[in-house]
């Protein structure tokens, strides 16, 4: 074979600042897997403070002398030249913080900030300056904002949507937020939900196709993976949103929807013999093993048995700390726990099944292929639920996911982490091979980002705190678009934009304002609380009457016992001190009407 790399060409190497010689204008860079770069700066390259979101551009290029000290990470673009054995000129470079230790992405504000921005635009790209009216909503959204032809109003980018805002209001207690969740809650209960008072359950419509004032109901999928069924986590997902505006507003209605869309999920959904929930079932019967579910039938998958916690199962606890739903938690983990580990022929878990729990390695597009954000987000709820219902099982498949994962789903050259890659290797590979492109999705970022923070913040480790400064630094320096506002949906392996398809637009049935809300939110939470020990406020609007002993319930995420209390409330802006610190609750005042409470949490612990 020719010399591998016998032309030039563009990249990015993320490293450790191993020395600097300012004369000769050479950089030594060391990656996070341990191997050195020379980087030549004698071209003069520019040099930025990664921003946030809505900052303008901070210039370095004048002070790179001074910051490049050892052990300074940062993020340097440049040429490629495969003269003299290899040169590599840098033309920009990205530091992460003012100085050597600094990350700006762990400023108590960074992530507070970055949500505001997220949930500015959306407000924008769907109503404009007009009033918040739903039934102009549409699912696609390109990369500015605008809207396309299609007039499609989806279930589950409407609650992606709601969840985002209801998010936006917890962090900033701004009202325009909530009132685009509690509006978008209103039109999905409205629209899209199926009331079945025969079978006492809900199902929501995969969506809606609106014409004028006139509009078509879109009862199953008509996404392809999953067209002409119902599938579990359409209806999983529709509920994200509105739970999350639960938390805030106490609304019963959404717990009821909540309530009744499970007992769907047990009676349709769950398998009682083999355990574990199937994956679709048919719009006719309810059935999950009828012939026109195809390759679907009698299939049980990531999705169907670990989105409930993530997507509104977790935080349904949180709001009303009721043990069945702490039940339904521990029996989902227990078989993640036990069902998808395969390390004895992989280092990814499997993610897809038939009824038995044998393999499904054949199904459509994922064959036998990983995707890498799911082993992440498995490691990252595990370590929430152990701080529910402690069990030797999660943290070890936790802590062996964290320890597995870098060397064989991140970018150890440019940072960042991939989407699909082969779960074995064929023949004398000594990589894993990506299933169709090396390109990097903004969802999976957040999984990575998450999982290494609640690591570091629950067990510790500077492997794990390593891990997650990373791939926040990789996230912030490379997707956030600072032209046309809130996050690109995939870049290239060196950070680039990747501008074409369906990933080119801002809103898809794949993207609304969930995965980049949900990573400013918990990123926020665990920053600041676990980690750095800052103080956080948290806001809600509910009405007394309608919560149980007219208690409400505060603690932002399942988080370990007693690592942080309540250190101080506000009710409509005065002082208030009916609560209780360590249980995080608050009992609210006897009146009619909703009132607004903010919540400072204060961690009792720096790690």
């Amino acid at each position: 074979m020719a010399d591998a790399v016998s032309f030039s060409f563009s990249d990015t190497i993320a490293g450790y600042v191993v020395r600097f010689d300012s004369g000769a204008r050479l950089l030594r860079l060391k990656t996070s897997d341990g191997r050195e770069f020379e980087v030549s700066l004698a071209g003069d390259p520019s040099a930025e403070l990664v921003r946030n979101l809505d900052e303008p551009y901070i210039d370095a290029s004048g002070h790179i002398d001074e910051m490049l000290s050892p052990g300074r990470f940062l993020f340097v673009y440049g040429v490629h030249y495969p003269e003299h054995g290899g040169r590599f000129d840098a033309k920009r470079l990205v530091f992460l913080g003012r100085g050597a230790e600094d990350y700006r992405f762990e400023e108590g504000s960074w992530w507070i900030k970055q949500i505001e921005s997220l949930a500015d635009f959306y407000k924008r790209a769907q109503f404009g300056d007009g009033p918040v009216d739903f039934t102009e909503y549409r699912t696609e959204i390109r990369l500015g904002g605008d809207k396309t032809a299609s007039h499609v109003q989806e279930t589950d980018t409407i609650s992606r949507l709601v969840y985002g805002m209801a998010s936006a209001y917890l962090l900033t207690g701004k009202d325009e937020y909530l009132e685009v969740a509690e509006r978008g809650t209103e039109y999905l209960r409205k629209h899209m939900r199926v009331v079945d008072g025969e079978e006492d359950v809900v199902f929501w419509y995969h969506g809606i196709s609106v014409d004028g004032d006139s509009e078509r109901k879109l009862f199953t999928s008509e996404f392809s993976d999953d067209y002409d069924a119902i599938p579990m986590y359409e209806q999983i997902y529709a509920l994200a949103g509105p739970i999350q505006t639960y938390r805030v507003t106490g609304d019963v209605r959404i717990k009821n929807d909540a309530d009744a869309t499970i007992r769907l999920f047990d009676k349709f959904f769950f398998d009682p013999e083999q355990g574990g929930y199937y994956s679709h079932i048919d719009p006719i019967l309810f059935s999950a093993d009828h012939e026109s579910l195809g390759e679907n039938a009698e299939r049980k998958n990531w999705n169907s048995v670990g989105d409930h916690a993530p997507a509104y199962l977790i935080n349904l606890y949180l709001a009303t700390g009721d043990q069945k739903y702490a039940d339904f938690l521990e029996y989902t983990f227990d078989t993640i726990a036990d069902k998808f580990p395969d390390y004895k022929n992989s280092p990814f878990v499997q993610e897809r099944f038939f009824r038995d729990w044998s393999h499904d390695k054949a199904h459509s597009w994922q064959q036998d292929r990983a995707v890498v954000g799911h082993n992440l987000k498995i490691a990252w709820n595990l370590m929430r639920m152990n701080s529910l219902k402690a069990k030797p099982a999660y943290e070890e498949l936790a802590r062996k996911i964290g320890e597995i994962m870098p060397a064989v789903g991140s970018d150890v050259q440019r940072g960042g982490w991939y989407d699909v890659v082969e779960r074995v290797k064929d023949g004398d590979q000594e990589t894993y091979r990506f299933a169709w492109h090396d390109r990097k999705a903004w969802w999976q970022q957040e999984q990575a980002i998450l999982a290494y923070l609640i690591l570091n913040g629950t067990v510790g480790g500077e492997a794990n705190l390593r891990e997650a400064r990373q791939a926040q630094a990789f996230y912030n320096t490379f997707f956030l678009d600072h032209d046309e506002g809130a996050v690109y949906f995939n870049v290239l392996a060196s950070g680039t934009p990747y501008l074409l398809g369906t990933e080119r637009l801002k809103g898809s049935h794949s993207m609304s304002m969930y995965h980049s809300a949900e990573l400013c939110y918990l990123a926020a939470v665990y920053n600041n609380l676990l980690i750095n020990g800052r103080e956080m406020d948290f806001h809600f609007q509910p009405d007394p009457t309608g919560l149980p002993d007219r208690i409400l319930r505060v603690s932002p995420d399942l988080l370990p016992a007693g690592s942080v209390r309540i250190a101080s409330v506000e009710i409509d802006e005065k002082p208030y001190t009916d609560f209780d610190a360590d249980a995080l609750t608050v009992r609210l005042p006897d009146v009619q009407g909703r009132v607004k409470v903010k919540v400072r949490l204060r961690p009792t612990a720096k790690k």
